[in-house]
């Protein structure tokens, strides 16, 4: 589980492994494999270090797909 906030300050926290999607639109849009979608005030870069951190602690190993991959090294840029 991560927490994140609503754009209106509210904070709400997501099962990570219901993430298929987060996305700048340019706010971050996270999409739920459910189709629900969640506008956050989080910058992308910062849900990713959430999900990351939580998978670490959990013991879930993380594979980057070579897209993820990409898009991680476009966002250190």
């Amino acid at each position: 589980m991560i927490v994140v906030t609503y754009m209106d300050g509210e904070p709400l926290v997501v099962n990570a492994g219901l993430i298929e999607t987060i996305e700048a639109t340019p706010d971050t849009v996270i999409t739920l494999v459910t189709g629900r979608k969640l506008m956050v005030r989080e910058p992308v870069d910062s849900v990713v270090e959430a999900v990351t951190a939580y998978l670490q602690r959990i013991g879930h190993p993380i594979v980057l797909t070579t897209e993820a991959q990409q898009a991680r090294v476009e966002l250190n840029e």
